[in-house]
C-alpha cells in the first residue's frame, strides 16, 4: 500500500435501504470513508465519483426489497463500471441460491443476514488487503518491462520473486546492513547490485569479493589493503576493497568462509567504522555499507564456533531469503528464452526457439545450480541445436526429471488451489503469455482458464 493510501481513510462503499442499518454501519466502520447508497442510481454515482475499492451490497433494494432481482442489477452495473471493486454480497434470501449466483456473476464475497458487524467487518478488511496486494502487484508489474523483468534487470512472473524485488526496494536507502541468503546460482550478486543501484549510494561504487574463492592467507590483504613492505611483495601501498567501496556498497559474497581471526577484525570495522591497512597503524575511516551472502548455514556454525554470533548480528540487520528457481513455477522457461535470445544471435544464429518437449523438459526439472545452471544448460544447448528449435535432446535434460514435492498440505482446497495456480503459472509461462495456448496446454476451455485467473486473482 502506497504511503498516501495509509494516510487516507480507504472508502468503502455500503449499498442498503435500511437506514438504522446505514447508521449502524457507517459508525461500525470508522476505519474507514463510508460512503452510503440506498437504491441504483445511488450506488453507481457514488461508484463513479469516488472509486470505492469495496462496496457491501444488499440484494434486497428497492424496487424489490424483498427479492435479488434489483440487488443483482447493481451487482452487474458495478462490476461492469469498476471490474476490479470487491463486493461482498448481503442478502436474507435464499442463502445457498443467491450466494451461488452472486459468486458466479463476480461478487468477491457473501455474507448472510441477520449481521453480525464483527463478522462482517472482518470479511471487509481482508477484501481491503486483497485489494491493497492486488495493487502492489500491479505497480511491480508496472515498473518492470513487459518481459517479465523487475528491480536490478531480474526476470520473473513468481510471485515469490517479486517479494524479494519489493523487500529489496524498501531497505535500499536504509543505511542497515542487509544478508542474502539463498542456493548457490539464485542471483545474489545481481540482487546486491540492485540493491546498491536503487541507494542513495548509487554514484559510488559496488565493489565484490567472493571470500571463498581466495586463499585465506591473502583474503585479509583483499579486504583491508597493505601497506608497502608490509610483507615479502608488498611492493606498493594498497587499498583493500573495504577501502575502494567508501561512500558506495561492499558485497562479500560467501561471507560464511571468512576464518574465525578475520572475522573479528572485520566486526571492529562494523563497530568502530575505521580500517588499518596491514603493516599500518594510521586509523583510516571508511562509509561502506555492507551486503553480503551465503548459501551456508550460519545458524549452525554459530552453534558450532565457526562463526562468531556478534559478528552475525552485525551483518543481518536485514535478511532477505531468495528462493531456489524450483520454488519459482514457470521461471525456468522465462529464464530459458531470455538466454536464447542472449546467445543465439552470437553463437547460433539459426536457432529461433525452443520445441514443446524442451520446455517441458526445462519446466519440470529441479535445476539445483539455480538460475546459474539454466544459463550454461541453455548455452550448451544453442550450441548443439542442428534445426530453428532446441530440443529436448539438445539439453540432455529428462523430462519429469523433478522431485516430487513432499509439502504435507492439510486443507484439501488450498492443495488444490496451489497446484492450480503452479499449473497456470507455467502454461503461462510456456505459451507467453497466450491465453488460448495456455488453456490448450492445461486441457481446458478458454472460459474456464478465465475464471480460474479470475478466481485466483491472477493476471492474465
Amino acid at each position: 500500500m502506497t504511503k498516501e493510501a495509509a494516510e487516507t481513510p480507504r472508502k468503502l462503499l455500503v449499498v442498503e435501504d435500511d437506514a438504522g442499518l446505514q447508521t449502524q454501519l457507517k459508525w461500525a466502520y470508522d476505519d474507514y470513508e463510508v460512503l452510503i447508497a440506498g437504491d441504483h442510481d445511488a450506488a453507481l454515482d457514488l461508484l463513479r465519483a469516488e472509486e470505492p475499492a469495496v462496496v457491501t451490497l444488499d440484494l434486497g433494494l428497492p424496487p424489490d426489497p424483498d427479492g435479488t432481482r434489483e440487488g443483482f442489477r447493481v451487482l452487474r452495473a458495478i462490476l461492469e463500471m469498476k471490474p476490479d471493486a470487491k463486493v461482498v454480497v448481503v442478502s436474507g434470501h435464499g442463502e445457498r441460491a443467491s450466494a451461488l449466483t452472486a459468486i458466479a456473476s463476480g461478487a468477491w464475497d457473501f455474507y448472510q443476514k441477520p449481521i453480525d458487524i464483527e463478522e462482517l467487518g472482518l470479511i471487509v478488511r481482508r477484501a481491503f488487503h486483497v485489494r491493497d496486494l492486488e495493487v502492489e502487484n500491479a505497480r511491480l508489474a508496472e515498473a518492470g518491462a513487459s518481459d517479465n523483468r523487475v528491480l536490478g534487470g531480474m526476470i520473473t512472473g513468481a510471485p515469490e520473486m517479486l517479494k524479494v524485488a519489493r523487500t529489496i526496494e524498501r531497505v535500499a536507502n536504509l543505511d542497515v546492513s542487509v544478508m542474502l541468503l539463498g542456493a548457490s546460482g539464485t542471483g545474489k550478486e545481481l540482487l546486491a547490485r540492485a540493491l546498491h543501484e536503487a541507494s542513495a549510494r548509487r554514484d559510488g561504487a559496488f565493489v565484490a569479493i567472493n571470500c571463498a574463492a581466495i586463499p585465506e592467507n591473502l583474503l585479509e590483504s583483499e579486504l583491508f589493503g597493505h601497506e608497502k613492505g608490509a610483507f615479502t611483495g608488498a611492493v606498493k601501498t594498497t587499498e583493500g576493497k573495504i577501502e575502494l567501496a567508501h561512500d558506495g556498497t561492499l558485497f562479500l559474497d560467501e561471507v560464511g568462509d571468512i576464518p574465525l581471526p578475520l572475522q573479528v577484525k572485520l566486526l571492529r570495522f562494523l563497530q568502530e567504522r575505521t580500517i588499518e591497512r596491514i603493516g599500518g597503524r594510521k586509523a583510516i575511516a571508511v562509509n561502506t555499507r555492507i551486503v553480503c551472502a551465503t548459501h551456508r548455514d550460519l545458524d549452525a556454525m554459530i552453534a558450532a564456533g565457526s562463526f562468531r554470533d556478534d559478528l552475525y548480528y552485525r551483518l543481518a540487520e536485514m535478511v532477505v531469503k531468495i528462493p531456489s528457481l524450483a520454488e519459482r513455477p514457470g521461471d525456468a522457461v522465462l529464464l530459458a528464452r531470455h538466454f536464447l535470445h542472449q546467445y543465439a544471435p552470437e553463437m547460433n544464429p539459426a536457432v529461433r526457439g525452443f520445441a514443446s518437449d524442451a520446455l517441458q523438459a526445462i519446466d519440470e526439472a529441479r535445476w539445483p545450480g539455480n538460475v546459474r545452471e539454466l544459463e550454461n544448460r541453455i548455452k550448451r544447448a544453442v550450441i548443439m541445436a542442428d534445426g530453428k528449435l532446441v530440443t529436448k535432446d539438445d539439453l540432455d535434460l529428462a523430462a519429469g526429471a523433478g522431485d516430487a514435492d513432499e509439502a504435507a498440505w492439510l486443507n484439501l482446497r488450498s492443495a488444490r488451489e496451489a497446484a492450480d495456480r503452479v499449473a497456470i503459472r507455467r502454461a503461462m509461462a510456456q505459451s507467453e503469455g497466450n491465453i488460448s495456448a495456455a488453456a490448450k496446454l492445461l486441457g481446458i476451455s478458454r472460459p474456464t482458464l478465465y475464471d480460474l485467473l479470475r478466481q485466483y486473482r491472477m493476471h492474465g
